[in-house]
């Protein structure tokens, strides 16, 4: 049984009203079979999953104006989602994936929260060689480049699952690993860019990070 307290939010984009329980704060923690522990996330770590970072707020933002017509989306890393909701409730193909073993448990919660369709999720490791998750034209993601190791097993985990023509968006909060992991992407045939985001009014404080692009083969819109 989980021992853990949430608290329940809404975030507000332009009209529309997304509805998120997510952990009480970062000092929660519960893992009485010791599953988290076993796949390796200790304590330190294990909250991390369950709180809205800004970086998952500006990815949100950005995918509640993207053209999502005929893609098929893959949000890695998802956390608590809110990207993943956002497209969910604008009916995107949209597919989520973490590491983490409550992080579907959540996702399913507040996809009811808001009315809409289960999200496909998938609870994989990037390392892991047989997700069977197929291929996307969009795969998007918000901090996950948390360490130097990151760069190879994201990179490859991406290149696995992308289309032939696909559209990699990540935002990044400058953690220092962005530079190495583009350079992967490029090796790997994808063109690059990055950008700040243009108004991050919804944020409590300045956002300090990029929106990293890259793009594989020709653009899907």
């Amino acid at each position: 049984m989980s021992h853990f307290r949430v608290r329940y939010q809404t975030l507000e984009f332009d009209k529309t009203d997304i509805h998120v329980r997510t952990l009480r704060d970062k000092q929660e923690f519960s893992d009485d079979d010791n599953t988290a522990f076993d796949l390796g996330i200790s304590s330190a770590v294990w909250s991390l999953f369950g709180v809205i970072w800004p970086s998952g707020e500006v990815l949100a933002h950005l995918m509640f104006e993207h053209e999502v017509k005929g893609l098929k989306i893959l949000e890695v890393g998802c956390g608590i989602g809110l990207a993943s909701l956002v497209l969910n409730h604008r009916l995107a193909d949209i597919t989520a994936t973490d590491y983490h073993p409550e992080a579907g448990n959540f996702l399913n919660e507040n996809t009811l929260l808001n009315g809409d369709r289960k999200i496909p999720f998938v609870r994989a490791s990037w390392q892991d060689p047989g997700t069977n998750l197929g291929k996307y034209d969009c795969i998007i993601g918000s901090d996950i480049l948390y360490e130097r190791f990151h760069v190879d097993l994201l990179s490859a985990f991406i290149e696995k699952h992308a289309a032939e023509n696909c559209l990699v968006m990540l935002v990044d909060p400058g953690r220092g690993h962005h530079a190495p992991f583009s350079k992967k992407m490029v090796t790997l045939g994808y063109t690059h860019s990055q950008r700040k985001p243009i108004d991050t009014c919804y944020l409590t404080a300045p956002f300090k990070g990029q929106i990293l692009t890259y793009q594989k083969g020709l653009p899907c819109q």
